[in-house]
């Protein structure tokens, strides 16, 4: 996949372009249906499937509060190119973009930069200064430049739609089976190793790998999860905790993995930690004993959902280990 991350670097012909547009955070079951529908397009044409989207988020620019993604950038587009898109425009977004009126993005970007042939965008999508850029408007301008628009609809499973906001909802409720149908995949977390507190394997006797949250990540809800790591090319079954570890009074916030027949020393080292089912919330216990304790009839719970998922988990890894 092509990817640009200035619009000025689009400075070649891209054949009968068929184009979508978004934010795709998450690149969740209605993105999918929406990469599907242009790559289907741009097949049939014998051209190019392009998506533009934005970094950062337009909502972290123009929100005092921010908001928290689902995915971050590098996801997505490891997302999106496994969608099957063929070149991928990544527009800087800053609040001087944001002004760009709706006219001047058709006419300067999607017109003049890319030579659109056809535009396939969500049900709900608008865009530009005001968010005038909805579907009747892009309707006009497809009939004036000459390029026809299709219009997905809403993509619901489990009589959910499958959006963003709903998923970032679940998430941060533990709802972890619901979020991962809506985005066709278990909902992950990211990062290198990072030396912690060291407690888990002398003092409690269950090692674990840790990672530390920043500041704009989606949190979920504080407690113990069955998870499957990913970890230097295997994938493995383990328990999670998300939470500050009260037991020992900590002020930060880490999720601390322990894997399941697992002795490697891997420190600095990146993991990938699917989050399958909530199990528990975070407690404070007496002491390491009754925590040991507890670990460890979280231990044997686990391991007996995975065992019940064993095929499905299976199929899972593969595909992620390709990936």
């Amino acid at each position: 996949m092509k990817i640009y991350t200035d619009i000025a670097e689009i400075d070649q012909f891209h054949r009968n372009p068929c184009v979508t547009i978004g934010n795709f955070d998450g690149v969740h079951c209605g993105h999918q249906q929406l990469f599907k529908t242009v790559v289907t397009k741009a097949r049939s044409r014998g051209g190019t499937a392009i998506a533009i989207t934005f970094d950062p988020h337009p909502l972290q620019v123009l929100l005092p509060e921010g908001i928290k993604l689902i995915s971050t950038c590098d996801r997505k587009v490891e997302l999106i190119a496994a969608a099957g898109i063929d070149v991928l425009v990544i527009i800087p977004f800053t609040l001087e973009f944001a002004a760009t009126t709706a006219d001047s993005f058709v006419a300067d970007i999607l017109v003049g930069k890319l030579a659109v042939s056809e535009l396939v965008v969500g049900y709900d999508y608008a865009f530009g200064r005001g968010r005038v850029g909805n579907i009747e408007f892009l309707r006009r301008q497809g009939r004036q430049f000459g390029f026809p628009v299709t219009v997905v609809e809403a993509c619901y499973i489990d009589g959910q739609l499958a959006s963003s906001t709903r998923i970032r909802e679940l998430v941060r409720g533990g709802r972890m089976a619901e979020a991962g149908r809506l985005l066709g995949r278990s909902y992950q977390l990211r990062g290198t190793v990072q030396v912690g507190k060291q407690r888990g394997g002398p003092v409690v006797g269950y090692p674990t790998a840790n990672l530390r949250f920043n500041r704009e990540d989606l949190v979920p809800r504080h407690g113990v999860y069955v998870t499957q790591v990913i970890c230097e090319g295997r994938c493995y079954g383990g328990v999670l905790n998300i939470g500050y570890n009260p037991t020992f009074g900590e002020v930060e916030l880490v999720a601390e993995t322990h894997i399941f027949d697992f002795n490697e020393n891997i420190y600095g080292k990146p993991i990938t930690v699917n989050l399958l089912k909530f199990l528990r919330g975070e407690e404070k216990f007496s002491g390491p004993e009754e925590l040991a304790a507890q670990i460890g009839r979280d231990v044997v719970l686990a391991r007996r959902i995975l065992a019940e998922q064993r095929q499905e988990l299976a199929l899972s890894c593969s595909e992620q280990l390709v990936d």
